[in-house]
Order: structure tokens, then sequence, then C-alpha cells
């Protein structure tokens, strides 16, 4: 994979990842998660990851509004990382087998 100049880069953002890099299960990731950031923000990540995930299974906006609540700007913008995007949701998709959990 290129090297990649990442916005968000930081030793803060270093030591946040290397964090989550250490939870091995999925308990241990609800209570860090839940320590670390409001209810809203766990569940705006988490829609975000399944209209992703739904855009890629190839749904229509109006079946993932339907089925996430999110706003077709909102649908919109995880597109444009889709296709133009550093393939973080490429990355996560092909090593949790997605075609699989159709």
């Amino acid at each position: 994979m290129a090297e990649y100049n990442f916005k968000t880069k930081s030793p803060q953002v270093d030591g946040l990842f290397e964090a989550i890099l250490k939870l091995e299960t999925i308990e241990e990731c609800y209570r860090f998660f839940e320590d670390i950031c409001t209810v809203k923000e766990i569940q705006s990540i988490a829609q975000r990851l399944e209209v992703a995930k739904l855009l890629t299974l190839k749904n229509t906006y109006s079946e993932i509004e339907k089925k996430t609540g999110a706003s077709t700007a909102t649908i919109s913008r995880i597109n444009r990382s889709l296709n133009y995007g550093v393939d973080g949701y490429k990355i996560v998709f092909d090593r949790l087998d997605l075609e699989e959990e159709e």
C-alpha cells in the first residue's frame, strides 16, 4: 500500500489508534468506546460504517436512508469517501469478508 500523508496524523491520534489496537473483544470495545465517546458519537460512527457497507453492496440512497436513518447528505459524503478516499473502508470490508454477510 502506498504511503499516504494523513490529515489527522499526530502523536495523540497515534496514541488513540494504538489503544484501539490493544482491544481484544467486542465487550472491551464497548467498555472503551463508552468511556471515550458519547453514545451519539458511537451511534454516528456505527451508522457511517453501515451506510458504507450498504453502498458497497449497491443499495440505493433511498434504501440506505430507510434502513439506517442517515440523511442523503451523509450518504453522499460516505459515497465520496468510498470513491475518492484513502481506502479505509475497503481495508475493513476486505478483512470482514463483506460479501459473506449479505
